[in-house]
């Protein structure tokens, strides 16, 4: 099926249609170009949140019931679940689908797993262009679930409009709190599980270190804390009730136009960063950086001097290629 026809379907929300384009995505298909220049004037309306946290906070429980607050207020929604790959057999369980079977035979909910192939901070490589895809394909909001790695796992808040970060009573102390990282990225702190010993205290302890994180002005968001209990629905609306207002709030400061802008940039870069690498991995076959790499080992170049050698073979090459030139401040 030709590209035009997919992304046709697609906006028609037919399942079929956004699940090829996002394999086309996964799997950098020689197609992938014409299907991003067939997107890009559709994409931009989705609101997109991040929902991070450790493993066992309950994210996917979490993601579920925020689905289902979403549907109630006739909100077509995507989800992108982000699942870690085997770092043996490169294979993934794609267990969130398995927990969001509730959503399953919705039409006005699309449910895509991912895996992660071994790309760090809890996301995809893929992810910014298939949550283009969900974008273009109408969703109304788009919910990522990241990995769940731990406290590095901030690259979530770069590519969303909303980051939210789940915690759970039990899975830290006050010095878990305290550490640097995903508790510095949220726009929204839930605390699940709180029917559990420990929630109020847990939420006392976030707020104490929110309080001593940077200082904010007094048109600023400040981040609030929500206690729910995903699996009763408890909690839930009063979590899409802080969005909404977060929404509102980047909407009337600007700040929602800077972070998509902020998101569109980083997501250029890495398509540029990833062509660099590429010419590098040919210049590699032609034994330029081997002989560099001799070079430098024989104390005849320092490793800044051959780097930029090779930067120069690599405008060269691009510009043989068709580049206008090379990238600024590589030259």
């Amino acid at each position: 099926m030709d590209v035009a026809t997919l992304v046709a379907q697609a906006r028609e929300g037919k399942p079929r249609a956004v699940a090829r384009l996002i394999s086309l995505v996964e799997d950098a298909s020689p197609k992938l170009r014409e299907v991003m220049a067939a997107l890009a004037p559709l994409a931009g309306n989705a609101y997109v949140i991040g929902l991070t946290g450790s493993p066992g906070v309950g994210k996917s429980t979490s993601t579920t019931a925020l689905v289902g607050a979403f549907r109630a207020l006739g909100r077509r929604v995507g989800v992108l679940a982000v699942d870690p790959s085997s770092p043996f057999s490169g294979g993934a369980l794609l267990g969130d689908r398995v927990r969001m079977q509730d959503h399953a035979t919705d039409p006005g909910v699309y449910i895509r797993s991912m895996a992660s192939r071994g790309h760090l901070g809890g996301l995809a490589w893929s992810t910014p262009q298939a949550l283009r895809v969900l974008d273009a394909a109408g969703c109304d909001v788009v919910i990522v679930e990241t990995v769940g790695v731990g406290q590095s796992e901030v690259e979530i808040a770069s590519m969303a409009d909303s980051t939210v970060v789940l915690l759970a009573p039990g899975m830290g102390d006050g010095i878990q709190a305290a550490k640097a990282g995903i508790l510095e990225i949220g726009d929204l702190y839930v605390v699940n599980k709180a029917d559990r010993d420990g929630a109020a205290t847990t939420a006392r302890e976030l707020g104490h270190m929110l309080s001593l994180g940077e200082a904010r002005g007094p048109g600023d968001w400040r981040p609030p804390i929500v206690k729910t209990v995903a699996s009763r629905g408890e909690g839930v609306d009063d979590v899409v009730e802080a969005l909404e207002k977060h929404r509102a709030w980047m909407e009337g400061s600007g700040e929602l136009t800077r972070r998509r802008q902020r998101r569109v940039a980083d997501e250029v870069e890495a398509i540029a960063v990833t062509a660099l690498r590429a010419r590098i991995g040919d210049l590699r076959g032609g034994r330029r950086l081997d002989a560099l790499a001799l070079r430098v080992l024989a104390g005849d170049l320092d490793p800044y001097a051959a780097a930029d050698e090779l930067v120069a073979g690599v405008a060269s090459s691009a510009g043989r290629a068709g580049w206008p030139q090379a990238p600024a401040g590589l030259d």
